[in-house]
């Protein structure tokens, strides 16, 4: 029993990280002026527990951190997927830049506080490593440093061992680096008098009318051109993409099909997306108010149910060739993946897991249902073969080597950028290729929760060892150096985000939190603000924002050899 609470073996290890991961979640159950600092207290109850001379084997505590981080950011790819092209197509673009500007701006304050205090810069390296939660940044600096300095005549032992002081450095602000994010995102939001429920109902809204996303509306045929032509003709000629769910000739309601002919005073309720919406007007005559008709009280034998696709004989099918209209006089005006309402439109592929809305006789909706599947218990089957298959492409995609003119080291995406990316790619492209990639919001929640959990917990045990002494020997100046590394790119970004671009309060979190590479704190914005919106705009930037840090790393250290 010695051995297993005291001692340094796999049980030990286990048993732990276990301690420290319990402990941190329950007193991430305990809130300050209704804020709570959530999962991050692993991460303290880790420095603690490494302080007080407790230890993990050290392959152990390196494999539980890189392969927390993956399922992490494994599952966030699979979540924002299906909206992510979306995402960056509406304002990724913006959202990058800004992501870049906060790395570079952090890069700018290294130096000068390296060039001001005459710290070495390669420890202020490890400072800015830290300070912005980048590990893989910190691991590729002091590989740079390995590498030239065994090239300048230096042995590698020694040169390995001088890199030890960056890791000391790294140690010292990661903590910093994620209670500083956190207080800017409370502070700002106080400061701009942010009223979290009310940004995101109005990312609710807007997300209705997005570009992607569905969009109902209801018009009235007012245009002489398209009197006595079918909807099908109406739809090639002008090449609209809408789907027609209902039509009203005079009081009575009916399917619109393809065939129906349009008469002029006739009603349609229309689902489309936001781009058609002009041409709509213009081509139907005009718009009216939603409300105008009552579809149900008008059409009591119609029905509008949401029923799943369970069957995985139907992933990567396009909606057009599984002719349920003609097959069963029913209409699917949406469908919903992965919490995003798309039109049905006749070439997108289905998956496993899409909610159709379906609106028809409800005798003949039950035997489309039958089709599909609409099975809870399937759903509840995980599919983790594209899952593992995809970190093992991940993995490979992260090792690959990306060299640049001028810089000896070549660039990695790193064991997190890789899974993150082909998990996206997955989340957005499986349909078409046959591949299932559904999990439910439980399950995926789940993943991502254990996988932060170890990280935290894996990062805290390991950074606990030398953090006193490395603050008692000098290394408090690295606390304040890297503070100021952390709060002040973040408090122009902070501004410029909100101030000069507009963005919502979630978008900001999940920038912030993607340009430091800070799974910490998308943990605590989803956890304390109470949406998964964030995780979209985290991923938006975390690919590049993860290039970025990796690749000013290592040139600091080739200006710092030099």
């Amino acid at each position: 029993m010695h051995d297993l609470f005291f001692g340094y073996g796999v049980a030990h290890s286990i048993l732990l990280l276990a301690f420290v991961i319990g402990v941190g979640l329950y007193l991430a159950r305990f809130k300050v002026k209704g804020v709570s600092l959530g999962s991050t207290w692993i991460l303290f109850i880790g420095i603690l527990m490494g302080h007080l001379g407790f230890r993990c084997d050290i392959d152990i505590l390196h494999f539980v951190k890189e392969f927390g981080l993956i399922l992490f950011v494994f599952s966030i790819g699979l979540q924002v997927g299906p909206g992510f092209f979306h995402s960056f197509k509406s304002g990724g673009v913006k959202m990058n830049l800004i992501a870049v500007m906060n790395i570079l701006l952090a890069v700018a304050i290294t130096y000068a506080i390296s060039a001001i205090t005459g710290e070495d810069l390669k420890t202020m390296v490890g400072v800015m490593s830290g300070a912005v939660t980048n590990t893989p940044g910190l691991g590729a600096a002091q590989q740079t440093f390995v590498d030239g300095a065994v090239a300048g005549g230096v042995s590698h032992m020694a040169a390995a061992k001088s890199s030890e002081v960056l890791a000391s450095a790294y140690a010292v602000a990661y903590p910093i680096g994620v209670i500083g994010v956190i207080a800017v995102i409370i502070l700002f939001k106080a400061i701009f008098k942010i009223d979290h429920k009310k940004e995101l109902q109005a990312i609710k809204d807007s997300d209705k009318q997005a570009e992607l996303n569905a969009r109902r509306m209801h018009v009235e045929v007012d245009n002489p051109a398209i009197y006595g032509k079918t909807l099908g003709q109406v739809q090639n000629e002008f090449s609209c993409a809408f789907v027609a769910s209902r039509i009203m000739k005079g009081d009575r309601v009916s399917f619109a099909m393809p065939d129906t002919v349009l008469e002029e005073g006739d009603k349609l309720l229309l689902v489309t997306s936001q781009p058609e919406v002009d041409r709509l007007r213009i081509i139907f005559g005009k718009e009216v108010p939603l409300h105008v008709v009552d579809w149900e009280v008008k059409a009591p034998d119609m029905v509008t149910r949401r029923i799943v696709v369970t069957q995985s004989s139907l992933t990567g099918k396009k909606l057009k060739d599984l002719h349920f209209r003609s097959a069963y006089s029913v209409n699917i005006t949406r469908v919903i993946r992965a919490g995003v309402e798309l039109v049905a439109r006749g070439d997108l592929y289905l998956q496993v897991g899409d909610g159709l809305i379906v609106v028809g006789p409800e005798e003949k909706i039950d035997q489309m249902a039958a089709e599909v599947g609409n099975s809870n218990d399937a759903l509840n089957k995980p599919y983790l073969v594209p899952i593992f298959i995809g970190i093992v492409l991940g993995i490979i995609l992260g090792m690959i080597p990306i060299r640049f003119p001028g810089i000896p080291q070549a660039i990695k995406l790193g064991l997190a950028g890789g899974p993150l990316i082909v998990a996206i790619l997955l989340g957005h492209f499986g349909p078409k290729y046959k591949i299932t990639t559904y999990t439910t919001t439980s399950a995926n929640l789940m993943v991502r929760e254990i996988g932060i959990s170890l990280f935290l917990a894996a990062v805290g045990i390991g950074a606990g060892e030398n953090f006193w002494s490395s603050i008692v020997g000098g290394g408090y100046w690295w606390i304040l150096y890297g503070a100021a590394i952390t709060i002040i790119p973040l408090c122009i970004t902070f501004i410029v985000a909100r101030a000069v671009c507009k963005l919502n309060f979630y978008q900001i979190c999940g920038l912030i939190s993607g340009s430091c590479t800070n799974p910490p704190v998308l943990a605590f914005a989803q956890g304390m603000y109470g949406s998964d919106y964030t995780s979209v705009n985290y991923a938006t930037v975390y690919p590049l924002s993860m290039f970025m840090r990796v690749l000013v790393a290592q040139v600091l250290v080739l200006i710092a050899l030099g």
